[in-house]
């Protein structure tokens, strides 16, 4: 089994800065893509970035290109999201997520696409 755990969430205003962690443990040999994802109330989960491990490439949602940065340790265990000019919009619970070795083909886009998910940490960008 994977166990994804967030921090760094917050209260900020917006023009601000966070960076959010999050720390896998267990099987993580297993783990091919990791990306975050986030929900506002009231609105379905958005995906915002994901990072695939083989090569390191990255992919954005739109609304945070520019803007957020996805990276990694160097013992691959831990995955970042620096988030840069927060604005009020940004403002949700934060999850990371992981897809297994084990799906075979996926998109890093799609949330059914990944196997394992953490608790999520709020962001919360004031105007």
């Amino acid at each position: 089994q994977v166990r994804l755990v967030e921090s760094g969430g917050g209260l900020v205003q917006a023009g601000e800065s966070l960076r959010l962690s999050c720390a896998a443990s267990g099987r993580t040999a297993s783990i091919v893509a990791m990306g975050w994802f986030r929900q506002a109330p009231g609105k379905e989960r958005e995906f915002v970035a994901a990072r695939r491990m083989s090569n390191g490439d990255t992919f954005y949602g739109d609304s945070v290109s520019g803007r957020f940065t996805i990276s990694r340790d160097k013992a691959g265990t831990t995955v970042y999201l620096q988030m840069n000019s927060l604005k009020p919009e940004d403002t949700a619970v934060y999850a990371c997520a992981a897809v297994s070795i084990y799906r075979g083909s996926y998109s890093v886009k799609e949330k059914s696409s990944y196997d394992h998910w953490g608790q999520g940490t709020q962001v919360t960008v004031s105007s």
